[in-house]
């Protein structure tokens, strides 16, 4: 079959023969003519496979009879990443260039006045990721209330993300009467659920079982000591023939070490992760396409944001903790039917998230050797995946974390510290049920009634009253209290405590 044959207009055939694609993959050829005749799409089917094309195509020719008003988006494309959002506006690009359609992208790290002057201009299509466009929401530099195409790409990383209540309050805001389509690479319970909720008699397009990977890529895994990791890798990259490969970690501040080590080692290495500020991403990503970084050592966050058709080789250097990670990782080689190879560097602790990954795409990963270096097994335990301090689990512990023990310097050094009780004379100690028992407190029934008490200091002069033991006093401001209660007045005696002279106004009698 043919991009003729799928419906879609002279301008978008053209922009795509000048592409050089001549077939469309299944699931373009299965999801454009769905898209075309309006309808709901949830789309399933594993990276690299053109999830993409599938609905920029389409969306390109049902966008093309009008225009968007200022501040009033036309069809909105939601994405988890940065770096996805940015391919998506590159495809709108490349595809639509024969089509005169004002595109916005909306994402972080990118001044928000050059994205509100896009949006006053008029919109027909908005990429945003979800945060960022309900900033501009807040802020009253969008509106909502026009959109007629919904796309939700990426939705299982949505999901692993925590994006998914934006999600749901940015569809709140959508027009009910619109068209929505739904595309991930994976399809659990979660996602399953969500879009029952969001599309309406929805045609499902699945092209390949769920969270699979690509037939094209060579896969081999490695077991080799944590500290050992660094050596095997380079090993391994002088071994292939590369062209260009991204190296993926589970900690970005590994992505840096990593990086510098491989620089100091003589290879060509750039660093992609999430702390970076968004000019230097978007740098490092576009020399890495121009080929003047050959290895690119990445964080989970260019995962999916990668769009890059030769690439060549794929090292997980950690095994992630998320098996459909690992799909996701790999799936950045052997794109557009070429074949890529994958290599996953795993710990003897990290048997548990291998076991996962291999029941997740149904096949055992080959084992490879790393010249010069000896394989070990995976340590015995109990099969289930742990996510702990380290790379391999609980067990593990990152490197330069301290131990336990070294956390508590607060405490006294213990050759300063009183000397315990020996052990011999804890055992010899008495029993309580056979020690003498406490004498009771004296009783208070000898103590002189609160009256008597208060009329006695009325009574007694100063000098004897203050000669009484401090037990027996009570302090001044109970004293006028105590005589009040029980029927004192003003004009019955004279205040005490002022010495000789009573000023006239106290010894007034009457209120």
């Amino acid at each position: 079959m043919s991009f003729e044959s799928l419906g879609l207009s002279a301008p978008v055939l053209q922009a795509v023969a000048e592409k050089g694609y001549t077939q469309p993959t299944p699931i373009q050829e299965k999801a454009i003519p769905i898209v075309l005749m309006g309808r709901d799409v949830l789309g399933c089917a594993q990276t690299g496979t053109g999830k993409t094309a599938s609905f920029v195509l389409p969306m390109i020719d049902i966008l093309a009879g009008s225009r968007g008003k200022m501040r009033m988006p036309r069809s909105l494309i939601l994405e988890p990443t940065r770096e996805l959002a940015a391919q998506v506006a590159e495809n709108f690009d490349i595809y639509g260039k024969y089509n005169k359609l004002n595109m916005a992208l909306l994402i972080g790290g990118v001044s928000f006045d050059d994205q509100e002057r896009a949006l006053e201009k008029g919109v027909d299509v908005l990429i945003a990721t979800p945060g960022r466009l309900l900033d501009h929401f807040e802020r009253g530099k969008v509106l909502l209330n026009d959109v007629k195409v919904l796309v939700i790409d990426e939705a299982d990383r949505m999901l692993d993300m925590g994006f998914i209540p934006d999600v749901e309050r940015i569809v709140g805001y959508l027009p009910k009467l619109r068209q929505t389509l739904f595309f991930s690479a994976t399809m659990p319970p979660e996602i399953k659920r969500l879009a029952d909720r969001f599309l309406q008699n929805p045609k499902e397009v699945t092209v390949s079982p769920p969270a699979s990977a690509g037939t094209n890529i060579v896969q081999g895994l490695t077991v080799v000591p944590e500290e050992d990791k660094r050596e095997a890798l380079r090993r391994l990259i002088k071994e292939q023939d590369i062209k260009n490969a991204l190296v993926f970690c589970n900690r970005k501040r590994d992505v840096a070490i990593l990086q510098t080590s491989l620089k100091k080692h003589g290879f060509n290495a750039g660093a992609l992760h999430g702390d970076m500020s968004q000019p230097a991403r978007m740098e490092t990503l576009e020399k890495f396409k121009q080929g003047e970084i050959q290895i690119l050592v990445a964080s989970d966050v260019a995962a999916r944001g990668l769009d890059i058709v030769d690439m060549s080789h794929v090292f997980n250097f950690d095994v992630p903790y998320s098996p459909e990670d690992y799909v996701h990782r790999i799936g950045r080689t052997g794109r557009a039917g070429r074949t890529g190879h994958s290599f996953t560097l795993a710990s003897p602790a990290e048997g548990g998230l291998v076991e996962a990954i291999e029941k997740l795409i149904g096949a055992a990963i080959p084992r490879v050797e790393v010249p010069g270096m000896d394989a070990v097994a995976f340590e015995e335990g109990d099969g289930r995946r742990r996510r702990g301090r380290g790379r391999g689990g609980r067990s593990a512990r990152p490197t330069g974390d301290k131990p336990r023990g070294e956390k508590r310097e607060h405490r006294e050094p213990r050759e300063h510290r009183e000397p315990r009780e020996p052990r011999e004379a804890r055992e010899h100690r008495e029993p309580k049920e056979h020690r003498e028992p406490r004498q009771p407190r004296e009783p208070r029934e000898h103590h002189e009634p609160r009256e008597q008490r208060a009329e006695r200091r009325h009574a007694e002069p100063r000098k004897e009253r203050a000669e009484r033991p401090q037990r027996e006093r009570r302090p001044e401001s109970h004293q006028g209290r105590s005589h009040e209660r029980h029927g004192g007045g003003r004009d019955e005696r004279a205040p005490v405590g002022l010495g000789d002279h009573v000023p006239a106004f106290l010894a007034r009698g009457g209120r």
